[in-house]
């Protein structure tokens, strides 16, 4: 066997191993989606519960200076968490999370606010490590599967730095860029604001305060008497509505993250598939040289032979 042939034969054998690889991993990202995404679609009623019980507690207080209302004014700090993936092999999926990022970085910068980083993801981390950029705090180990309890943790160091005064190195405002799923080919890079919270009045027509089978058509809104005050219901809510806003960026993060590595695996498989057919073909027509070669040597030699007798 020819060395050019032998070589031809290895490359061939390498691609295949990595094929295995890289399709079973592209099944095990196609199997976690599904619970990943049953975890997003879990959330749903306790996020809706959640989020009205903040609007309606909001609207019925009169404190626009609370912490979740306060007003727009001069913001010297920001606070922006950016949720990437620990592990590759996941296609743009963390770079276009970073490229956000920093492009809500340079927006702060023309306003003329600093920006304090908070990273979850190993990739996120590595990349502001790399270039010597400062890291208030990062968490790493739990992108494709986040626990609630990180989620807390993360929460806890927000809201310090937000009730801190911004003299004393507190923020005035958390920005959280994380990708929001959508589907298996669509996912989004979002950079979302969570405090503090923006306050809009809203008008509701008359003919739209009845109650209606049609869907499309707004139902009462109830009086509500708090006990106690609204001012009181807020505080309460506060580190669970931040929390839990968190909780649920992770969770999409986490299922875009597998549906991005499941989308680059099958990209790679096709790509060794395709490999392996241009090797073979490289292959056949090596041999095939090697043998036109052969009975050429073969044919020379005999009317060599046949010379000499003559």
């Amino acid at each position: 066997m020819g060395a050019q042939l032998r070589v031809f034969r290895r490359r061939i054998k390498s691609v295949q191993a990595t094929k295995k690889i890289t399709r079973a991993m592209e099944l095990i990202a196609s199997s976690r989606i599904v619970k990943a995404q049953a975890r997003v679609q879990a959330t749903e009623p306790y996020a809706t519960a959640l989020y009205r019980a903040i609007s309606i507690a909001a609207s019925n207080t009169a404190a626009l200076d609370h912490p979740l209302l306060r007003t727009e004014g001069d913001c010297k700090r920001v606070a922006v968490l950016v949720i990437s993936a620990d592990r590759g092999l996941a296609g743009a999926f963390s770079p276009n999370v970073i490229k956000q990022a920093e492009q809500l970085v340079e927006r702060n910068i023309e306003r003329g606010a600093e920006t304090e980083l908070y990273v979850s993801g190993r990739k996120a981390n590595a990349y502001y490590s790399f270039r010597n950029r400062a890291v208030a705090k990062s968490w790493t180990g739990s992108s494709d599967a986040p626990e609630y309890g990180r989620a807390e943790e993360m929460a806890n160091s927000l809201l310090e730095a937000y009730l801190t005064p911004t003299e004393a190195g507190g923020v005035d405002e958390i920005y959280i860029v994380y990708t929001h799923f959508i589907n298996r080919v669509s996912q989004n890079v979002e950079a979302l604001r969570l405090l503090p919270l923006q306050v809009v009045e809203e008008t509701v027509a008359g003919s739209n305060l009845e109650y209606s089978d049609d869907s499309s058509r707004s139902p009462v809104l109830p009086l509500y008497e708090f006990e106690p005050e609204p001012e009181q219901v807020l505080d309460s809510l506060l580190p669970h509505y931040l929390a839990f806003g968190i909780w649920e960026a992770l969770l999409q993060s986490a299922a875009s993250e597998h549906a991005a590595r499941q989308r680059a695996m099958k990209s790679a498989t096709d790509n060794a598939s395709d490999l392996i057919k241009t090797l073979t073909r490289q292959a056949n027509q090596a041999r095939q040289a090697e043998i036109t070669q052969e009975i050429s040597e073969i044919v020379g030699g005999a009317d060599a032979l046949a010379s000499a007798g003559k």
